[in-house]
């Protein structure tokens, strides 16, 4: 889930140390003066240096002068589609959102503290007359990576709807005891393909809204929602009621199927799969390494797991194009990703992982550090493969 409540004291201290080290995301290539773009984000504003811009590359340079993390989005013409974003900017700091963009209509929006709508503009991509489409091999290469990554996505909407069927039939026969084992086993095909998942914009709440992250009047449903009821808190809780369980349990699904009929003809192209790799460790920052992702089950390290798999999924699709573009950078990345998942290994149990709340401070400190480490060379992925 993208949005992160900022009175998490770990939170911040975790997403400041990561963001860091994601500071030196200079473009690898030329997108054009009139592709690159400043954005100014605060409390209050989102100003951008242009309100519209040439079709193909674009490079929006986002720097935070407020006061709370911040993340900055490019939304399609109905405001819930999500053409590309940055999340997890630390004030004070710079991010890149490098992206291929069409002519048409489009919002900016930034989102200062990272919840709610944000702070949105209109924005214009004319028609540049210029053909931005690779040739050659590289184009090759780059249909051969979003087929590839395309089958993933499909394989693993598919496990995740199965899966999802499963988990709400148990949960609405009050068989709880199997619904808690098949919830993370469930959910990780779901952190896989986030970044998938969060690009339709309408979904990515309905199907994993935390409670922290609430707005007024907002209706809590998706997995986080039987979550808490799976596992609930001591004292303060009412359970739901075999009718509210079914309610959420059927939105639950209905939902999984919309994700699964609209990836079908979703298309991967190489600048939206290496945003959604750098994304999904963004996730891994300032969710599942802080704990605060399954608060109330403790699985986050099954999330963790799920989204290093999807990011590394994305990189090794990838690779054919970035060895020929930067074989320094794919090497930093493959080496990163072993480091990382070494760490993450000791902390194995049986078929999962151990709880969270099992982990000691400095274990955490060790699994954030090799997130920032990883973090680095994969904020440079995007514009090495795209410009």
């Amino acid at each position: 889930m993208s949005r992160r409540t900022s009175s998490v004291i770990l939170t911040a201290l975790l997403a400041s140390t990561a963001l860091a080290a994601c500071t030196s995301n200079e473009p690898a290539g030329n997108a054009g003066d009139q592709g690159k773009l400043s954005v100014t984000s605060d409390a209050k504003t989102c100003e951008l240096s242009a309100k519209e811009a040439p079709s193909g590359n674009l490079v929006f340079n986002v720097t935070n002068k407020g006061s709370q993390v911040t993340e900055f989005y490019l939304l399609g013409e109905d405001g819930l589609r999500i053409v590309g974003e940055v999340e997890n900017i630390a004030p004070g700091l710079s991010r890149d959102l490098v992206l291929k963009a069409a002519p048409g209509k489009y919002f900016t929006a930034c989102k200062p503290g990272m919840v709610g709508k944000g702070i949105r503009s209109a924005f214009t991509v004319t028609d540049s007359g210029n053909d931005t489409e690779l040739t050659g091999d590289d184009k090759a290469l780059a249909q051969t990576a979003g087929s590839q990554y395309g089958s993933y996505v499909k394989d693993q909407t598919e496990q995740l709807l199965t899966k999802t069927q499963s988990f709400v039939s148990l949960y609405k026969a009050g068989k709880d005891d199997q619904a808690r084992a098949l919830y993370a086993d469930a959910r990780r095909h779901w952190e896989r393909i986030e970044p998938v998942a969060e690009s339709f914009g309408d979904l990515d709440p309905k199907m994993d809204l935390r409670e922290a992250d609430l707005e007024p009047g907002q209706t809590w449903t998706g997995w986080h929602r039987i979550e808490k009821d799976l596992w609930p808190p001591k004292t303060g809780y009412t359970a739901l009621t075999p009718a509210q369980r079914a309610t959420v349990a059927d939105q639950l699904l209905t939902d999984t199927r919309t994700l699964s009929s609209r990836t079908r003809t979703t298309t991967h192209t190489p600048d939206k799969m290496a945003n959604g790799s750098k994304e999904l460790m963004d996730e891994v920052a300032t969710g599942k390494v802080t704990g605060e992702e399954e608060i109330w089950s403790h699985t986050d390290l099954w999330d963790f797991q799920a989204n290093v798999d999807g990011a590394r999924v994305a990189f090794e699709d990838l690779r054919p194009i970035l060895k020929k573009k930067d074989k320094a950078l794919d090497t930093s990345i493959a080496t990163k990703f072993t480091a990382l998942q070494k760490l993450l290994d000791q902390h194995k149990k049986g078929d999962g992982f151990v709880l969270y709340n099992e982990l000691t401070p400095a274990q955490v400190k060790e699994l954030s550090s090799g997130v920032n480490a990883l973090s680095e060379p994969l904020s440079k992925l995007t514009a090495a493969v795209t410009l």
